[in-house]
């Protein structure tokens, strides 16, 4: 496996949150599944966290961001879990980025940041999940899918999960949430895609793999009209100019794309209602 695969892996694939049937993963356990030495699956780890934190130094430098990340309505010692898909399981995800924001701004606060996102899972499955969700009980939830569910398979093939049934699931996420527990619940809009690139993707053409942007957006259509507060990413990113916001594949977002969503992120916790 060449260096810029096993990078791509281990920044991408978590397989301690998936794979719990074999109990504890430690490191030397990972390690050995990416076919690495312990010594440098951990360099990698640490690479990918070094390059979070750097990121999260540069927004914290731009005028008036640190004091909009004061101003976040997470109150000391609150937990703060992620649900999603691969954008937010990414080390190097906005809630990655989040998470040093806290750690270099408020460390005194002793916020807990828990990443549940698992790549490659669908609204369906998410549901699976609450059982986890409410044993971390969480003080916030922040969710961003729809990326999976909205998959062609060729052109013109079915969404993997249809547009009613991925309403569905995230209205039954929300409501179960808040039956079980109680949350501040934030939703993010799936991120566009860049249809060109997806399109012109070898591995994606091979399987057929395909993404619209209409059908992201019926899906962030849906959260925009809840109640609760929602993150535009579509709009994140665009303020962005002239900044490659997307990996090769055109599906996932590049540091700079999540450092985007981070922002937007923040700007709308800490001007938003308390």
């Amino acid at each position: 496996m060449n260096a810029p695969l096993t990078e791509r892996l281990i920044r991408f694939q978590h397989p301690e949150k998936i794979l719990g049937y074999l109990g504890v993963l430690d490191d030397e356990r990972l390690a050995a599944l990416f076919g690495l030495d312990v010594g440098s699956y951990r360099r990698l780890r640490r690479t990918h966290a070094d390059r979070a934190a750097e990121a999260a130094g540069e927004l914290l430098a731009e005028p008036g961001f640190a004091a909009k990340v004061d101003r976040l309505p997470f109150a000391p010692g609150q937990r703060i879990a992620a649900l999603g898909e691969s954008t937010t399981d990414d080390l190097l995800s906005w809630f990655e980025i989040l998470r040093h924001l806290l750690l270099l701004r408020r460390p005194e606060d002793g916020i807990t940041p828990v990443n549940l996102a698992v790549g490659g899972q669908t609204t369906t499955q998410a549901l699976a999940a609450l059982p986890a969700l409410g044993f971390q009980a969480p003080d916030w939830v922040l969710c961003m899918f729809g990326g999976n569910d909205v998959q062609r398979s060729g052109p013109d093939g079915p969404t993997v999960v249809s547009l009613s049934e991925t309403e569905r699931n995230l209205g039954v996420l929300r409501e179960e949430a808040a039956r079980r527990f109680s949350a501040r619940w934030v939703w993010l809009t799936p991120s566009p895609v860049d249809e060109a690139r997806v399109a012109a993707y070898p591995p994606f053409r091979r399987a057929r793999l395909h993404w619209r942007n209409t059908d992201l957006a019926a899906v962030s259509r849906f959260l925009t009209s809840l109640p609760d507060t929602t993150v535009d990413t579509v709009a994140a990113l665009a303020r962005r100019p002239g900044v490659d916001t997307h990996l090769e594949d055109g599906l996932h977002l590049s540091l700079r794309g999540q450092q985007a969503l981070a922002a937007a992120l923040v700007e709308a916790l800490a001007d938003g209602p308390s």
